[in-house]
């Protein structure tokens, strides 16, 4: 099988980009369907990601002093209706446990869609003092939401994620965690998984149900649709007072709590499929790549040279995250197509000739050049490679935010940007929720944020033409 041939396998990334995403998922040996519609079954590669995704975000989050803990996953329906917004928002969405042990429930409890009511509840058992708080917990758990339209990744009816939930004494340290949280995710994204992020502030339509306010971190896909890769929530005391969590401040006097809840979830691993892809198939950032360097050894079967590779392997393995493929039912052209495609960012081969002359040859995924290297400099060349691959894949990332942003003064210039230059664009907003259910009925973009980092463009909005102060960004969305 010839490397044409191989690649013929995967759907031409920009004639048919869902039909691309979805051959990735599956080749790559990522995720697969199941017979329970609408979830996926990860496989170990793919869930390998995922741990990365975790161990590094787990650790960022200890960093400050976030502890994990876990709730059940069934919630009593009373315990649901308590905080009105956040149960009109989750209703479409909730599945219903009614018979358990073959009775039917006196009370129907709903699968976990979100945990702020359980959390909430929990909370308002543990809070007294002031000495109590905060308190800083997070649990890495699945949810299942009924989605009606699903796409590995991207939208599953179960999905993991992390949920975090915290509980303040004051309005300013629960503010300050929820921006706090944030830099942590655009963290994440930027310097793991290499994709430039748009903080913002979402809008009141936009934003999460029963929040005061949501912040997001948004990302660009090679499409220039727009994915939402996390958000943080600040919920003031829309939770803290209907649950009761209240505290005898340093006063002596009763008062409520202040509270903010924040998540990511394996979506981000469909941004790292969409945005850093393409027809040979998936390309991951060094960081978060399951296997950082494969080896192919070339004419295995000659004398010395598995022998030779294995020792070279060895020494290697101590630092890298590394992968020997001895395989000797498959053709060395085979190997290299299959290790592209799942996205390995450095490709080693060494072949009998390259022992002799103490080399070995070096091939980069994210660009397709070779380099010739000595064997005793291996590790050294290594170490930087990855760190330049890393570094071109988020500036490969940036150059395309930075193509596919677009600024628009007009409705007519709104609709011409996007169906020329899908992407972000930005533009004057008068804050009427009218001019946001326009642009989505005309184009099926939504409003991605409101930036942190300020432009004014006009003095108009480009929607209606009232007088506007706020710049938005706009896109497609998945």
């Amino acid at each position: 099988m010839g490397k044409d041939d191989f690649v013929k396998e995967i759907t031409n990334i920009e004639d048919d980009f869902t039909q691309w995403y979805t051959d990735i998922v599956r080749k790559a040996e990522l995720a697969d369907y199941t017979d329970t519609k609408g979830c996926i079954a990860i496989r170990p590669y793919g869930y390998s990601i995922w741990e990365n995704i975790q161990n590094y975000t787990d650790k960022k989050f200890k960093e400050v002093g976030i502890t994990n803990l876990y709730m059940p996953v069934l919630i009593p329906e009373s315990m649901l209706q308590k905080e009105k917004d956040h149960v009109e928002g989750f209703a479409p969405e909730v599945a219903w446990v009614t018979i358990g042990g073959g009775e039917k429930l006196e009370e129907r409890l709903c699968i976990r869609p979100t945990s702020e009511t359980m959390m909430s509840t929990m909370y308002s058992k543990w809070v007294k003092s002031w000495r109590d708080l905060p308190i800083l917990g997070n649990q890495w758990c699945s949810v299942l939401r009924w989605e009606k339209e699903t796409r590995p990744f991207l939208r599953s009816r179960e999905f993991l994620w992390q949920e975090g939930h915290t509980v303040h004494e004051t309005q300013e340290e629960a503010e300050e965690r929820t921006k706090m949280m944030l830099d942590i995710y655009a963290d994440v994204i930027e310097n793991l998984l290499a994709i430039p992020v748009l903080k913002g502030r979402k809008t009141p339509k936009e934003q999460f149900a029963g929040a005061v306010y949501t912040y997001t971190v948004e990302t660009l896909m090679h499409d220039g649709r727009a994915l939402q890769a996390g958000t943080s929530h600040y919920f003031g005391q829309n939770f803290t007072k209907p649950f009761e969590i209240k505290f005898q401040n340093r006063e002596g006097k009763e008062e409520y709590a202040y509270q903010t809840s924040w998540g990511i979830s394996t979506r981000l691993i469909g941004a790292v499929i969409m945005a850093h892809g393409d027809n040979r198939g998936l390309k991951l950032p060094p960081k978060v790549a399951p296997i950082q360097v494969v080896i192919v050894p070339i004419a295995q079967h000659k004398d010395g040279v598995l022998e030779n590779v294995r020792k070279i392997y060895d020494k290697l393995n101590k630092n890298f995250r590394i992968k020997l493929d001895d395989r000797d039912n498959c053709s060395t052209g085979f190997k290299f197509n299959d290790w592209e495609m799942r996205g390995v960012p450095v490709r080693i081969e060494i072949g009998p000739r390259d022992l002799e002359n103490n080399q070995a040859v070096l091939v980069r995924r994210d660009t397709n050049e070779k380099e010739i290297i000595e064997i005793s400099k291996l590790e050294e060349r290594l170490t930087s490679l990855l760190e330049e691959i890393q570094k071109n894949m988020f500036n490969e990332c940036l150059k395309r935010k930075e193509e596919k942003t677009t600024v628009a003064y007009s409705i007519d210039e709104f609709i011409k940007n996007l169906e020329k230059n899908q992407g972000y664009i930005k533009t004057m907003w008068c804050g009427d929720v009218a001019c946001e259910n326009k642009i989505k009925e005309l184009t099926g973009a939504h409003s991605r944020c409101i930036p942190f980092e300020q432009e004014h463009l006009s003095d108009t909005c480009a929607i209606c033409g009232k007088k506007a102060n706020t710049m938005v960004v706009w896109g497609r969305q998945y």
